[in-house]
């Protein structure tokens, strides 16, 4: 009983329906603003091979940074990145997804639900506390604040969401591209 109602409130916590109370969240020391030089990363992807910001120069670069691989409100998130991929493609834009879990565990998570961009592991959380992404710990497991970045073609912050809703934030970051795009 008491593994099944941990079990729930991890999964009320993911689709981000749980109250604060029962999670210990570290807040971020960081605050990336508008106009800021993107902080540098190298992370292994799903597929093992090393990933940096610099590799996308002159690109848009979606940077979004989600809880746990094949939880409902992440498999929802990255879902729509897929769905909408085509549309990033056609603005110079890539989608990165970061996470604490491992290459292996997004390898899996790729396979499983099709996933063709790039997921990268960040299990020290390096890149997480460069771009101020608080972590929040239950029970014996921590991950990822859900919170998306946008980056310009020449390595600058755009635009910073925090605690975004996975079922919109693809869409949200499409409009933004445009909107920087037509300035």
């Amino acid at each position: 009983m008491r593994s099944n109602l941990y079990k729930t409130l991890f999964s009320l916590l993911m689709m981000g329906l749980c109250p604060w109370n029962v999670v210990i969240a570290n807040a971020a020391t960081i605050d990336l603003q508008p106009g800021a030089k993107a902080p540098a990363f190298n992370l292994p992807s799903q597929d093992g091979t090393p990933v940096s910001l610099a590799d996308f120069h002159g690109k848009w670069v979606v940077l979004y940074f989600y809880p746990k691989d094949k939880s409902s409100g992440c498999t929802i998130q990255a879902h729509t990145y897929q769905s909408n991929l085509p549309k990033f493609e056609a603005a110079n834009a890539v989608v990165l997804g970061v996470s604490l879990d491992t290459a292996a565990s997004h390898k899996s998570f790729c396979t499983q639900d099709g996933l063709t961009f790039k997921l990268l592991a960040d299990p020290q959380a390096e890149a997480a506390t460069a771009y101020g992404v608080p972590s929040m710990t239950f029970k014996d497991m921590k991950f990822d604040e859900r919170d998306t970045f946008l980056i310009t073609p020449d390595g600058k912050i755009a635009q910073v969401w925090r605690k975004v809703d996975p079922k919109e934030d693809s869409a949200i970051v499409l409009q933004a591209i445009a909107t920087h795009t037509n300035r």
